[in-house]
């Protein structure tokens, strides 16, 4: 075993704290993963704090990580030492089912282990994630990462990058398209930058005027206030596809009306309670709602790759390991543009 340490939250009600525990030794399969940046996302607060009900503690979140390879196993061939690498969501899958096989890890049909908060289907216990020094993973869940990117930027990629690339490839997002992005938070500003280099039209719905300058900095063509209901009215009918990034609690109605025939609405923001559909919001124009989790590993890799050909990455702001608290009090005031990303040469001074 190898000792570690990180910031973990021993109950809901406790503030993330240095912890010390152990990582498994690299077995044959696994990469050991010496881990320089890990970005913040909203789900890590959920799961820190309970809000989910279903968190293990201790629990060490983080599922945003880049790192570099220290140490490979004997079966591993893609990896070697040194080489810089990311691990998103998921460390393991069933590996069999339909999902699995087809690529779509995120839908294994026994569940997905994610990253920290999940059960090692070896029986080694609860995972523990990237708020660490160093992680081991299987190969398989192990991503490469292009050269020439900001890697502190390149971390909330692998959660919000792959959330917002993953439904707008399915999709099939492209040149012709009237594409809207609902929300410039951690997702939406992914979404507006992606949606753009796939050659769509892009306008970026926000219910902030503040934010107006910042979508057209970031790709959107247009930007609307939600709030205007004259503005919005005018959009009515005008879309092929929108992604809906909003997690808090809005009337989903108003943007399902300014879908096309044959249009698609896909949320994959997380609002706590449900969303009340109206139905002729879809009957009518034969209208589709649709949700869309992360992505598989190979779609990942597509998307890494894709931002490493076209210069993507997300907008961070670096905080030191000991600054989490504070960092978790900003994101639930919507005071970050757009992810906060962990240096994690900052733990050894904290823990």
């Amino acid at each position: 075993m190898l000792s570690c340490t990180g910031y973990a939250a021993r109950s809901a009600s406790d503030p993330l704290a240095p912890f010390s525990f152990e990582r498994r030794d690299t077995g044959p399969d696994d990469v050991r993963i010496e881990i320089l940046y890990c970005g913040v996302c909203h789900s890590d607060i959920h799961q820190a704090r309970n809000e989910w009900g279903n968190t293990l503690y201790p629990c060490v979140p983080g599922h945003e990580i880049v790192g570099r390879v220290s140490e490979v196993g004997t079966n591993v061939s893609r990896f070697r030492q040194g080489d810089v690498v990311g691990v998103g969501c998921m460390v393991d899958s069933c590996r069999e089912c339909k999902s699995c096989r087809d690529g779509y890890e995120q839908y294994c049909e026994q569940g997905f282990v994610g990253t920290y908060n999940g059960e090692d289907r070896q029986g080694r216990g609860i995972t523990l994630g990237g708020y660490s020094k160093s992680v081991v993973v299987d190969q398989a869940f192990v991503l490469k990462v292009p050269d020439g990117l900001d890697l502190a930027a390149v971390a909330p990629l692998l959660c919000a990058g792959i959330t917002t690339y993953s439904p707008l490839r399915h999709w099939k997002v492209g040149p012709g398209q009237r594409v809207g992005i609902v929300g410039l938070g951690g997702l939406g500003h992914m979404g507006v930058k992606f949606a753009r280099a796939f050659g769509a039209e892009v306008v970026l719905f926000t219910t902030s005027r503040g934010k107006i300058e910042d979508g057209l900095r970031l790709g959107a063509h247009e930007v609307v206030l939600s709030t205007d209901k004259e503005a919005m009215a005018r959009e009515t009918g005008r879309f092929d596809f929108i992604l809906d990034a909003v997690s808090a609690q809005h009337d989903i109605n108003s943007y399902l009306a300014l879908l096309k025939r044959d249009g698609t609405l896909v949320q994959v923001g997380a609002p706590e309670d449900p969303l009340p559909v109206s139905v002729f919001s879809l009957l009518m124009k034969r209208r589709n709602f649709a949700g869309s989790l992360i992505g598989g590993i190979p779609e990942t890799q597509e998307m890494l790759d894709f931002c490493g050909a076209h210069g993507i990455t997300a907008d961070v702001e670096m905080i030191a390991m000991d600054e989490i608290e504070t960092a978790y009090a900003r994101m639930l005031r919507s005071d970050v543009k757009y992810r906060f990303v962990i240096d994690m040469n900052t733990l050894a001074a904290s823990a």
